[in-house]
């Protein structure tokens, strides 16, 4: 039974998700079901909908980087036991997820980005004057999990996946991921009262991370890596002109990344290195309080 409903549910990798054969109705044996997910917020939006019925792991382990990470042999031989895979774009998927899909034919491979249109890294900033070009050839932007508004459409991908391959706790599933929809609605409304009237809409980053965020909530980022590139000694000195110009005294750094160019601008500039982590595993409370960071430092 199981493997004929994950067989149903499996999906090309060009396709972004495909639900034909989910009219079953016949209950699902009394087991978990158990998902894979390529980073660790994904986790959360899982577990939040699945409940107790599913178990879940991750494949890009916390502290390590989404765009350059190679998954171990045993995490490989684990998607054996999944029956789903829920992808969401991060750079790494483009090296590994036929390798992750051929580990497991009988695996559902779903697409979380069905629905959002994601945009150049480079359309998030404006480019002030003086400061760095666009990156040639960035492609879309992966971090789409930043962003409350685009989350409450992965919530349906994930909902709608659970309940094809395992329909018997659909109610369970909806009413999660109501609570969870209600949640992030009271997120967006906490975080717009901490950024209401601040002066400084602008914010200095080193990896182009909050680019969605910044789009939800009327903040400009400004990073310091572009295309995947550390800046250059020239372009180094163009952003510590920006910072200046702008009166920005904070540069925002991730713990996965070297945080050696943020601190020269910072020293360059009086200010400090604050470090926010775009993966943390608590979703909710990490962009309430990244939200509150950003509030505090944007009104001095």
């Amino acid at each position: 039974m199981r493997d004929r409903l994950r067989t149903a549910l499996a999906v090309s990798l060009l396709t972004a998700v495909v639900l034909s054969g989910c009219g079953v109705s016949q209950p699902r044996p009394a087991q978990k079901v158990h998902v894979t997910v390529s980073i660790v917020p994904q986790q959360y939006f899982v577990q939040r909908v699945g409940g107790e019925h599913v178990e879940v792991n991750v494949m890009v382990l916390p502290g390590a980087n989404p765009a350059t990470y190679e998954p171990k042999p045993a995490q490989l031989g684990a998607l054996a036991e999944a029956d789903l895979y829920f992808s969401i774009g991060v750079p790494f998927e483009e090296a590994w997820l036929a390798r992750i899909a051929g580990a497991n034919p009988e695996m559902g491979i779903i697409d979380t980005t069905r629905g959002i249109e994601r945009v150049p890294v480079d359309a998030h900033y404006k480019v002030a004057q003086g400061g760095r070009p666009p990156g040639e050839g960035e492609g879309a932007d992966p971090h789409i999990w930043l962003s409350p508004r685009l989350v409450k459409i992965q919530m349906q991908t994930i909902y709608e996946a659970l309940v094809a391959l395992d329909p018997t706790h659909q109610d369970a599933y909806q009413a999660n991921r109501d609570r969870l929809l209600a949640d992030i609605e009271q997120l967006i409304h906490d975080i717009e009262a901490a950024l209401q009237g601040i002066s400084q809409r602008k914010f200095m980053v080193f990896h182009p991370s909050w680019g969605y965020f910044g789009d939800d909530f009327q903040l400009e980022m400004l990073p310091i890596e572009v295309g995947g590139q550390e800046p250059s000694p020239a372009e180094l000195a163009e952003l510590v002109s920006t910072a200046r110009a702008e009166g920005i005294r904070v540069v925002f750094a991730q713990p996965e990344f070297s945080t050696r160019a943020a601190e020269t601008i910072a020293q360059e500039i009086g200010g400090e290195v604050l470090l926010v982590s775009p993966l943390a595993l608590d979703w909710l409370d990490n962009l309430r309080d990244v939200a509150t960071t950003f509030a505090q430092v944007l009104s001095e």
